[in-house]
Parts: structure tokens; C-alpha cells; sequence
């Protein structure tokens, strides 16, 4: 276990301001990089393996026939976690079907909610080309977070002008009450400095754990801080070079710890213990990194051996490969979908549908007779692996 400086540098002031009829204590963090210096020496073997497991997880980018579209799935993958931490109990079936224009069973407002955060992950993605990582990039990726749905009347795009609070019913019995409004400007700008100073020479990878910490302490927005803080890491991650694809998403990890990750977050802000945070943090990239490594591979191989055994089984080989193809690409598609981008007739796509059923390659999904739609199963299986939704809430703090 990493050693903790006591310093009462590292600790941050309370300010009491009025919200409602009551008088709370909000807090306010000190700036970053934390003081005394972080003691890397005691991180070194986590960042390490971290770090190893990245270098892996960017090599084999460089390998994979379609890079866009492990990037497409993983985005939705990381869209679906990253909002059940939220509250929503769409699979990432759901989300992919609806895409689809399929039958789904969730609320609509839930998937609703999975595809805005797509969205606002591909546009940040796409903007980092002609804009830097900045806090006019956070809010324009808020805006598209929250464009539609329920958080549509939570300010979207602006950063928050009153008190907002984490657990319990009111501010008064919060478990957490970030910075006043009239401090939010102060410590949003030290946090824009700290992502782009580079006296601290502190090794990338803590940077984007400490970044994480700092932007869910200081709760910018009314709504979506949790989904906008965990995309900020794979974004630091691409912007200093640690990967060139962001195919690094904690939210399975963060999902799976979540009881390990609000306490630590509380310590820092209770302690200062900001070791302890970037030893789960440092072993969480690890074990993403590695786990995304792992699915691509085997992903890889999925597809080589049902082309395999689409080419020597296959009655009609050529027109299944075409269909086998297109569902490498949308792993739920409608039989009058092939039809429009195949260019083959509905007959000819029916008996390919049919060959690969038989192969258990696809299986129809909505058990119609007219516009039926097909999925993919085994790729399906690999993309959903921890995806299920979680159960209530079981204590864990929620935003206000």
C-alpha cells in the first residue's frame, strides 16, 4: 500500500454557503499537482504494468484489419458502462439494436441517454483534430451529451450557476457538496493550467488520474460530470501520445470497483491520500488495457475462422461472406438492410441468412416472419461481456 504524505497542503478549505433555507459546507480542492509531490517511487511497479499493458493494448491497433471498427464498438461498449454507473439499464444490445432501428426493450429514454453519450465521445474525438483539449472542448462535448432526453433541462453545455451535491436528499445531509459557484471559476481554470503544464513532469498516465479526481471534485455541470470525467482520461490518454487510438475505457473496471472507487475518491478529498487512488487507478488501466487487448484478439480470430468456415461450408459462399462482412461492421441487421447494401436480391440474402444460421453464425432476434432482423451471436458475446445492467442503486452515491 502507497505511503501518505501528511501535509495539510493537500487538504482543501470548506466555505459555508447558503443553498435553500440551510447553510452547507462546500468544498473547495487545492490545485493540482498535489503538495507534497506525489511518491512515485512507492506507484512505480503499478505504473509499470500499466503502462506495459497501454504499449500492448497501441501496438495492436497497428495490427487490425478495420481499426475504425473495433473503435466503433468499443465507443459504444465504453457508452453503455459508462451511463449504467449513471443510473440507465440499457445493454449495449439495446443501444445497437435501436441503432439498427430494431426492436428494443428498455425505456427509450435510457438508450436515448447511451446514444448522446456516443455521440458526444465521437464529436470530442473528431474535434481534438482543430481544438485542444480544453474546457471550451468539455462543454461542447456536454452539449451533445446531454442534447436530448432527461437531461436536457440541466443546462446543457454550461458549466453549472448554482449548488449541486452528491448523495443524500439535500445539500444539508450530502456526502459531498463540491466547490460554491463563486469558486467554480477559480478552480476550473487551474484545472485547465495543470492539463497542459509540464513542470510537474509527472508521467501521463497519473496526470489523467488526478485530472479524473480534480473534475468530479470540483462537479462543473448539473448533470453528466461522471460520464464526462471518465471520458476525459482516454482523451489525455490520445492527446499526449500514451495511445493513438482511444481504445481505453474504465468504466467496466469503475462498474465492477464502483464501492473502491467513490471511497477513494472521499479519502482524497478527506486525507489527501491521493496514492492510494492512483494505486486502484494505475491497477484499473492495466487491467482495461489488457481485457481490451484480449477482446480484439479474440475478435480477430472470430472472424477469421467464420470466414473459414463460411468459404468450406458454405452452398453459397460468395454472397454469405458479402452478409458476414456487412455484420462485422453492424452486428444487428434487418434482412431488407442487406438487401440496400449488398446489392443482392432479397432471395439471395434470405439463403445466405439461412446458410449462416445453420452455421450458428447469426440468429434472428425479434422471432417475426416480415422485418426480421439478425445478430451476430458470438461477436455479440464478446462485446457484451460485463454489460449486464447493474441492480439499484445499493447505497452508492448519486449527483444532484
Amino acid at each position: 500500500m502507497a505511503d501518505i504524505p501528511n501535509a495539510d497542503s493537500r487538504l482543501g478549505r470548506f466555505i459555508e454557503t447558503p443553498v435553500g433555507c440551510e447553510i452547507v459546507r462546500a468544498f473547495v480542492p487545492p490545485s493540482l499537482p498535489p503538495q507534497p509531490p506525489i511518491g512515485i517511487l512507492s506507484l512505480l511497479p503499478h505504473l509499470s504494468l500499466a503502462e506495459r499493458a497501454l504499449g500492448r493494448l497501441d501496438g495492436i491497433t497497428t495490427l487490425l484489419p478495420r481499426q475504425e471498427l473495433f473503435l466503433y464498438m468499443y465507443v459504444r461498449k465504453e457508452a453503455v458502462l459508462s451511463s449504467q454507473i449513471e443510473g440507465t439499464q440499457s445493454t449495449l444490445a439495446d443501444l445497437l439494436r435501436f441503432e439498427t432501428e430494431a426492436q428494443f426493450g428498455q425505456p427509450i429514454d435510457d438508450i436515448r441517454e447511451v446514444s448522446n453519450y456516443v455521440d458526444a465521445m465521437m464529436y470530442g474525438l473528431e474535434r481534438l483534430k482543430e481544438l485542444p483539449l480544453s474546457l471550451r472542448l468539455i462543454c461542447e462535448m456536454h452539449a451533445r451529451l446531454l442534447e436530448s432526453g432527461r437531461g436536457g433541462t440541466k443546462s446543457p453545455g454550461e458549466f453549472r450557476r448554482s449548488q449541486n451535491w452528491i448523495g443524500g436528499t439535500r445539500p444539508g445531509n450530502a456526502l459531498f457538496v463540491p466547490p460554491p459557484v463563486t469558486e467554480l471559476d477559480a478552480c476550473l481554470a487551474a484545472f485547465e493550467a495543470f492539463m497542459h503544464e509540464d513542470q510537474s513532469r509527472l508521467p501521463a498516465v497519473i496526470k489523467a488520474g488526478l485530472l479524473h479526481v480534480q473534475f468530479e471534485t470540483i462537479h462543473p455541470f448539473l448533470d453528466g460530470n461522471g460520464r464526462i470525467g471518465r471520458l476525459l482520461v482516454t482523451l489525455y490518454l490520445c492527446v499526449n501520445g500514451v495511445l493513438r487510438r482511444p481504445l481505453l475505457y474504465l468504466s467496466l473496471y469503475l462498474k465492477t470497483h464502483r464501492a473502491d472507487y467513490y471511497r477513494l475518491l472521499q479519502e482524497v478529498r478527506e486525507r489527501g491520500a491521493w496514492e492510494p487512488w492512483l494505486e486502484f487507478f494505475l491497477d484499473g488501466v492495466a487491467e482495461t488495457a489488457n481485457q481490451a487487448f484480449d477482446a480484439a484478439t479474440r475478435i480477430v480470430d472470430l472472424f477469421k475462422t467464420d470466414r473459414d468456415r463460411i468459404t468450406a461450408q458454405s452452398d453459397r459462399a460468395g454472397s454469405a461472406l458479402r452478409v458476414h462482412e456487412l455484420l462485422q461492421q453492424h452486428p444487428f441487421l434487418a434482412a431488407g438492410q442487406l438487401v440496400k447494401q449488398t446489392g443482392l436480391s432479397m432471395p439471395t440474402v434470405n439463403a445466405a441468412l439461412a446458410d449462416l444460421e445453420r452455421l450458428g453464425i447469426v440468429e434472428e432476434v425479434t422471432g417475426r416472419k416480415r422485418g426480421r432482423v439478425f445478430g451476430y451471436r458470438r461477436y455479440l458475446g464478446i462485446l457484451s461481456e460485463g454489460t449486464d445492467p447493474l441492480p439499484s442503486s445499493n447505497g452508492m452515491p448519486q449527483e444532484r
